[in-house]
C-alpha cells in the first residue's frame, strides 16, 4: 500500500477563516421570546380555533373582497406595467432576505403593520377602501412571484394574526403554483380567498412560466376579552419596534426615488 501523498491538503488547511456568526441584536431575542409565550396566551383564548387554513366563509369580509376582485385586478393590472421597477420584499424588509434575495418576488405596499403608504394608496383607490373596510387590517400589499419562484419553509412571528390571500393572477398549470403550511397543501384560484395560520411551517412555489399575484393581507385574529387586549398590546410593541421602523424607512426611500424618477 503507497503511502499518502504530502501534497494532499490537510482539511481545512487552505480554506479561509469563517466568519463568527454575527448575534442576533438583543430585541429580536427578548421579542421572540416574548411572542412564544404571548403566542401560546392566544392558542387559549382565540376564538377560532387554531388551524392552519380558515375557512373564508366563516368571515364575511371576505366575501366582499371576492365580490369586487375584478376591480382590484384591474388597479393591479395598471401598477403591473412597472413591474421592474417595484421593490423586492426584501429591500423593503430586511429580515426577508433570508428567504429570497433575488428580484423575483415584489411588492406594493398599501400599509404595513397599521402605516398607510399614502402615495400608493392614492393609485390604487379602490382597493384601499376594500381593505380598509376588512375589520382588524394591518397590513395590505400586492405580493408578486415571478416564473419557478420558490419560497423556502417558514415560519412568521405572531399568532395574533392571521394571512389573507386574494388570488389576482394565478398561471396554469394552476396546480404548480400552490402552497403548504403545516402539512397541508393549497392551490390559489383568481378572485378566491385563502386564509390560514402562517406561524405554522409554510413555503410557497410557483412552478409555472407565469405571474403569480394575491393582495396579501394580515388581520387581527378574534380573541376574547381581555386576550384582544393583550394581543393588540403586543401588536403595538412589535409595530413600534427597531424592526418595522427600518422597513417603514426603505418603504419611504423607494417612494422617494419613485417621485425623483418621475
Amino acid at each position: 500500500m503507497s503511502e499518502p501523498s504530502s501534497a494532499l491538503p490537510v482539511a481545512g488547511q487552505n480554506e479561509p477563516p469563517r466568519k463568527p456568526k454575527r448575534k442576533k441584536p438583543w430585541y429580536i431575542i427578548v421579542g421572540r421570546k416574548l411572542l412564544r409565550s404571548v403566542d401560546r396566551f392566544i392558542v387559549r383564548h382565540s376564538l377560532v380555533g387554531n388551524p392552519a387554513f380558515f375557512d373564508p366563509a366563516d368571515f364575511a369580509w371576505t366575501r366582499e373582497l371576492e365580490a369586487n376582485w375584478a376591480m382590484v385586478r384591474a388597479e393591479l393590472d395598471e401598477i403591473l406595467r412597472e413591474r421592474d421597477a417595484l421593490p423586492n420584499f426584501q429591500d423593503i424588509s430586511e429580515d426577508q432576505k433570508r428567504l429570497s434575495q433575488d428580484d423575483q418576488w415584489k411588492t406594493f405596499f398599501l400599509y404595513g403593520y397599521g402605516y398607510k403608504m399614502k402615495e400608493n394608496c392614492e393609485r390604487c383607490p379602490e382597493t384601499t377602501g376594500l381593505v380598509e373596510g376588512v375589520p382588524g387590517m394591518k397590513t395590505a400589499f400586492f405580493s408578486i412571484l415571478a416564473p419557478g419562484k420558490h419560497i423556502p419553509a417558514h415560519r412568521g412571528p405572531y399568532k395574533g394574526m392571521m394571512r389573507y390571500h386574494l388570488a389576482l393572477r394565478v398561471p396554469e398549470p394552476r396546480e404548480r403554483c400552490r402552497i403548504r403550511v403545516g402539512q397541508e397543501v393549497a392551490h390559489w384560484e383568481e378572485g378566491k380567498s385563502l386564509l390560514f395560520d402562517d406561524t405554522y411551517d409554510h413555503e410557497v412555489w410557483n412552478d409555472t412560466d407565469g405571474v403569480r399575484v394575491v393582495l396579501f393581507l394580515d388581520v387581527e385574529r378574534p380573541m376574547r376579552f381581555p386576550a384582544s387586549l393583550v394581543n393588540r398590546m403586543a401588536f403595538t410593541l412589535i409595530r413600534l419596534s427597531p424592526y418595522v421602523q427600518r422597513a417603514r424607512r426603505n418603504q419611504k426611500r423607494w417612494l422617494q426615488r419613485q417621485a425623483q424618477a418621475r
